[in-house]
């Protein structure tokens, strides 16, 4: 009888041990998975600094000073917040992941102790019985056959239990070994992101105090600057009136065709056929799936009204968004449609108008196209090249997206990298 308490009472501890353990390292597969979330996060970030740099470079082999090097640099300091956020993310992060596993390991550590005090008390009564003759004597005070069967086949079940309770305390032993190592190896990566987070810190500081620099400069060349921007503006009226008179002649053509008399109240899904509707339904159902006007490519000029990156006291808007890319690089139809109308507003400044139903997306500020007009377009088709301005070396292309008459942001149309 002594012997079998002795078994049940280590039956129960094994179990409770087995939980422990279990509770105590599967939290790190999880932390791992937090932990290759903010890898991925930053290591897009950095592509973007990255990214960022070249643009930069492509407009310094001018050697003029503009307010697209600053737009660039003011981007690329936000990238560089960010990649600091991120840096302090995954170290406190780690930091959490550090205390949390120290406690693990020593709560194993205390159980693996109480276990291994326990596992002391079985062997010491196993070896208080441990003569053959007492095991022959406890078989053979069975009352019967059966019985004695039963307790030879206990004697060997718990010769063999205790083999593998002595197995499991030492595989965890030396879980907790590597899980020590493994804690060792995040405190040396803890004080590695603490050395990069100082290091961006100061690219940071060099970034802004070079923006700044450059700020001061421009203002020197005011009169130039409202000189172009008021070029700018003229070309943004410009393209927003030809907008405006295509999609009033698409509302014409589509009512020819549907049958409508049209009103000045008459708008473009008034009079879409069915053809038409099912494109429109198509890209009202891709809004923030749309891919990029080109393949490579940050914003740097947002939608709305902002204030102007130099001149105090003056506002800008923008009926788009402006992407810079890479000189020579390609713009593409961000969806099917129909080329609706070429402008051309300057010789280095070309748009294309395409339709999708009630939608219109535009891209401007291309050096040459490749369509024509009532040409059926694909999903990211080549349409033009983007051009490169010659004074400050920034290449840079406008986009729009209009449902019907009503302006729309773009940025919430386009797939979020």
């Amino acid at each position: 009888m002594n012997k079998i308490n002795t078994v049940k009472s280590f039956v129960v501890f094994g179990c409770f041990f087995g939980i422990i353990v279990f509770m105590c390292f599967y939290p790190f597969a999880q932390s791992q998975q937090t932990k290759d979330k903010l890898l991925d996060k930053k290591k897009k970030i950095e592509e973007e600094i990255t990214y960022y740099k070249k643009l930069i470079d492509e407009t310094k082999k001018t050697k003029n000073l503009s307010i697209g090097q600053v737009e660039l640099l003011k981007n690329q300091i936000i990238q560089r917040e960010n990649l600091i956020d991120e840096i302090n993310g995954e170290m406190l992060s780690l930091e959490y992941t550090i205390s949390d596993n120290m406690q693990k390991v020593q709560r194993s550590k205390e159980q693996l102790q109480a276990i291994k005090d326990s596992y002391a008390k079985i062997i010491y009564n196993a070896y208080k019985n441990r003569s053959a003759v007492d095991r022959l004597m406890f078989i053979f005070a069975a009352k019967n056959f059966n019985q004695a069967y039963q307790r030879l086949k206990y004697l060997q079940l718990y010769n063999e239990y205790l083999h593998r309770q002595v197995d499991l305390i030492l595989n965890t032993t030396n879980q907790i070994i590597e899980k020590n190592k493994e804690l060792e190896s995040q405190k040396n990566s803890k004080k590695e992101l603490l050395m990069n987070s100082e290091e961006e810190k100061k690219q940071l500081a060099l970034e802004k105090e070079k923006k700044d620099a450059d700020v001061s400069k421009l203002k020197q060349t005011e009169n130039d600057l409202r000189k172009k921007l008021k070029q700018k503006e003229e070309q943004a009226r410009v393209l927003r009136n030809k907008i405006e008179s295509v999609i009033n002649y698409e509302i014409t053509k589509s009512a020819h065709k549907s049958n409508v008399t049209v009103t000045t109240t008459t708008t473009v899904k008034n009079v879409l056929t069915p053809e038409e509707k099912v494109v429109s339904d198509n890209f009202s159902a891709n809004k923030g799936k749309l891919p990029w006007p080109v393949e490579r490519g940050v914003i740097t000029g947002t939608f709305g009204e902002h204030p102007h990156p130099v001149l105090e006291g003056i506002k800008v808007k923008n009926n788009g968004i402006d992407i810079s890319t890479t000189a020579g690089a390609s713009v593409r139809s961000v969806l099917s449609g129909v080329v609706s109308s070429i402008i051309t507003i300057t010789n280095n400044n070309k748009a294309i108008i395409i339709r999708h139903g009630e939608y219109f997306t535009v891209y401007s500020n291309l050096q040459s196209v490749s369509v024509k007009k009532d040409q059926q377009v694909t999903t990211k088709q080549t349409i033009g090249v983007a051009s490169t301005n010659s004074d400050d070396g920034k290449t840079e292309m406008h986009f729009e997206v209009w449902q019907g008459k009503i302006i729309c942001n773009p940025a919430e149309w386009l797939a979020k990298k």
